[in-house]
This record gives structure tokens, C-alpha cells and sequence, in this order.
């Protein structure tokens, strides 16, 4: 896939992308012109709002409405905890249990910057492939914290491969180029017709061939 995104699902009301890595959501304070948001404005031809976000170099889904009502919507069911996520991660090293639930309070640095208190996580995780220096994790968040399941891996000694911002480069036996994190799955109401949708994609390339390794 080289283009920045490709169109998983769209409609009258929404639209769901499947985005590359090294794609910013929205503007960051170097105010980016280009953005994931701004492409895809060009390709439709009107005006769109992301109701969620992924870190510029997480691969995978993210749902943008077509009219502020619409986002409105969708970002309430993210409050509520109705959208379910599940994300695939190449982490460091092997796991001592093969599936179990993370639960913690953390807070991301920006956060401790801006003096915000640590709120509580839960991810549920499943080692899906281990190998000597890394493993392939299935990952479902059950709250939405900034940079929680990079936060929580971090945290018991299990990096995502690639982490620059939570662990040092140089602990990493197995070097990758971006943040090995991708959004695969989404489950959400549709604002209007009130159906669920679910939506479940491939692994990104780079990490099919992480995948192989094991």
C-alpha cells in the first residue's frame, strides 16, 4: 500500500481508513500542512472529522465523520467504552503469561508536563507468537488513555518494538523502523442505522514480515 490511506468502509455518514505509518491524524504544533485528515479531504472533496486518533507511526483503522453532529456521535460512544479496539504489537522479549489483563494508573509525558494526575488503564493482552527476542501480542484496550498500550507494555519490561519515547533504543536486540503497533480491528454502532459494524484487516506489511520471524 503506498498511498497514505486506503477506504475500508464509507458512506453517507462516515468514513473508515486503514492509514500508513509516518502520517500524522492532525497538525501537530509544527502545524504540518499534510495531514491524514487534510488527504482525505482531497479525495472526497469535503470537509471530514476524526473521531479518535493513532500515533503518526501506528498503522491501522481510524473513523472520521462527515459532519460535526456525526462526530459528535461516534466520539460518545468512545466515552461510553461502546467501540471496541484491538490492535496487533511486536513487543520485546517473552511474555510469562499468555494472556491476562494490564491495570494500572499511568499518565503520558505531556501529561506529567502539564501537571495532569495518572488515571487508570486496562488493556486486555494475548501472546499470539513468542520468539526468543520478541513476541506477537493481541491487544484490546478497555480504556482510552494517551499512549496507553505504549505506556503499559513499557511498564512491565515488554516495549513495542521501535519505542523511542518510553524505553531506550539501545535495550532492543531487534531493531525496527517505526513503532511495530497496528489498529486491526474496529467494532462500533453506526450513528444512524444503529447496526454494528465490524471491521477486521490485514497486518501491515512491514510487520507480515516481523510475523514470518516467528
Amino acid at each position: 500500500m503506498n498511498e497514505p490511506f486506503k477506504v475500508v468502509f464509507d458512506d453517507e455518514y462516515i468514513i473508515v481508513v486503514d492509514k500508513i505509518a509516518k502520517v500524522l491524524i492532525q497538525p501537530s504544533p509544527k502545524k504540518e500542512k499534510v495531514t491524514l485528515t487534510s488527504l482525505i479531504i482531497k479525495k472526497l472533496n469535503q470537509k471530514v472529522f476524526p473521531c479518535h486518533r493513532l500515533d503518526r507511526e501506528t498503522t491501522g483503522l481510524i473513523i472520521y465523520a462527515k459532519s460535526p453532529k456525526i462526530q459528535e456521535e461516534i466520539t460518545q460512544q468512545f466515552r461510553k467504552g461502546e467501540v471496541q479496539k484491538k490492535y496487533i504489537a511486536f513487543v520485546r522479549g517473552r511474555l510469562k503469561k499468555k494472556q491476562g489483563l494490564l491495570q494500572d494508573y499511568i499518565i503520558d509525558r505531556e501529561g506529567k508536563i502539564f501537571g495532569e494526575k495518572p488515571k487508570k488503564a486496562e488493556t486486555i493482552y494475548k501472546v499470539l507468537k513468542a520468539g526468543q527476542d520478541f513476541s506477537q501480542v493481541q491487544l484490546q484496550p478497555l480504556t482510552g488513555r494517551t499512549n496507553q498500550l505504549r505506556i503499559q507494555l513499557a511498564k512491565i519490561d515488554h516495549p513495542i518494538l521501535g519505542e523511542a519515547k518510553y524505553a531506550l533504543r539501545r535495550n532492543f536486540k531487534v531493531r525496527a523502523k517505526r513503532l511495530l503497533l497496528h489498529a486491526f480491528y474496529l467494532s462500533f454502532i453506526h450513528p444512524v442505522s444503529r447496526e454494528r459494524v465490524i471491521l477486521n484487516i490485514d497486518l501491515a506489511p512491514d510487520m507480515k514480515k516481523f510475523s514470518k520471524q516467528l
